[in-house]
């Protein structure tokens, strides 16, 4: 019998979330640059920077994931969000060079997640981004499953902490499928 006391339940995949996950809770406070594109009565508390009772149109400032989404509407606009510096044209050039090079965990943990949820906003960009999140983790997907069959050999520390969210699940589940008597 399994004494955890947590079981835990799968992310959502894509723009889709799963509000019992875990990782998707996090994932949804994860920050995004914002610009009110409107004035906010009485929420000028939302920006740390101002004494105002108010929100100005065009406050720049960081909301969580959660929040952003709430609040942006494609026909009336409210709020404008911009691309995190990661999901951006010179990050993009890098990880078409070489995804492997890119310490993902540093960038933000949750890479693939955020990427895939950043395609919710319009953006002119989102068919380089998606395209990109594609690419990198298939780039990627190939050194993780490799190190991930020969965990036993070698140390993966270096590499695990350099892997997202998502690449770290694969590696562990990887992992929990080799026979027992390989690690004898």
């Amino acid at each position: 019998m399994d004494a955890q006391s947590y079981h835990p339940v799968p992310p959502g995949v894509g723009t889709e979330e799963n509000f019992l996950s875990l990782d998707d809770i996090l994932l949804s406070h994860q920050r995004l640059p914002v610009r009110t594109e409107c004035a906010f009565p009485r929420l000028g508390f939302l920006d740390r920077s101002s004494d105002s009772e108010d929100l100005p149109e065009g406050t720049k400032m960081e909301l969580p994931l959660w929040l952003s989404k709430g609040l942006y509407e494609r026909k009336r606009r409210v709020l404008s969000v911009e691309l995190p510096k990661v999901y951006k044209e010179g990050w993009r050039t890098v990880f078409t060079a070489d995804p492997n090079v890119v310490n993902l965990h540093k960038m933000g943990p949750y890479y693939y997640g955020l990427g895939s949820q950043m395609l919710h906003f319009d953006s002119p960009e989102n068919p380089d981004i998606a395209q990109t999140l594609l690419q990198t983790f298939i780039g990627r997907f190939r050194r993780v499953m490799d190190s991930s069959q020969n965990a036993y050999n070698e140390d993966t520390s270096t590499l695990l902490e350099r892997l997202d969210c998502l690449e770290k699940a694969l590696f562990q589940n990887e992992n929990d499928l080799l026979p027992a008597s390989k690690y004898y």
